[in-house]
């Protein structure tokens, strides 16, 4: 247990999809839409180890069309995220006040994280590939094994993406505050070509 929390923290370190996620809702929204969204990453990995358990994520990883179903879904859907930050924000900046626009109601950024992490198939294929490496063979059931290990490491993405959250809140409310109604200018832009470049990395994404 101790190498996987070691291994893990390491691979937190590597900047991916749910620290852009995190930190663009935290400067956008604030720290609680931050908060929410780093727990709607984890409540994803949570069904994922679940998939992975249950042996429907080796459906991804045999399943060529699945795969490219899967992949090309979650690509939509971060593509529209980002087509409609960047229509939305800039007709707000023209009706709204700039302490309106960076309110983000807390459960779409929930749904948002959890559906992102849903349908991002390299996840799946990475708790099934993962997660068996440190199990033993020591007469624990290796499904047992597998749940703790998804929970240890679901509970760790949270205190990661709130830590995360905390870090970021203050700069994002100097970026965002009327003060700084330039950066506002530029946040749906900023926000909706994060969202399309994940979409297309996703895209990218091949099976093997």
């Amino acid at each position: 247990m101790l190498t996987f929390i070691l291994v893990v923290l390491v691979l937190f370190l590597i900047p991916g999809p749910a620290v852009l996620l995190t930190v663009t809702q935290t400067a956008k929204g604030g720290r609680k839409a931050g908060i929410i969204t780093g727990v709607g990453i984890a409540v994803g990995d949570l069904i994922h180890t679940v998939a992975a358990v249950l042996g429907l994520s080796a459906i991804l990883m045999t399943s060529a069309l699945a795969f490219e179903i899967v992949k090309y879904l979650g690509a939509a859907y971060l593509i529209f995220l980002g087509i409609k930050s960047l229509l939305e924000k800039t007709k707000a900046l023209e009706e709204k006040p700039v302490t309106d626009i960076i309110k983000t109601d807390p459960s779409v950024s929930f749904r948002q994280a959890l559906v992102i992490e849903l349908l991002n198939p390299k996840t799946a294929l990475f708790f099934l590939a993962f997660l068996p490496q440190f199990v033993h063979h020591n007469g624990t059931p290796v499904v047992y094994q597998l749940l703790i290990l998804g929970l240890t490491f679901v509970l760790m993405s949270i205190l990661y993406t709130t830590l995360l959250a905390f870090l970021t809140s203050s700069i994002g409310k100097r970026l965002f505050s009327n003060k700084n109604s330039n950066f506002t200018r530029w946040q749906g832009k900023v926000v909706g070509a994060i969202y399309i470049g994940l979409g297309l990395q996703l895209v990218l994404q091949s099976q093997k």
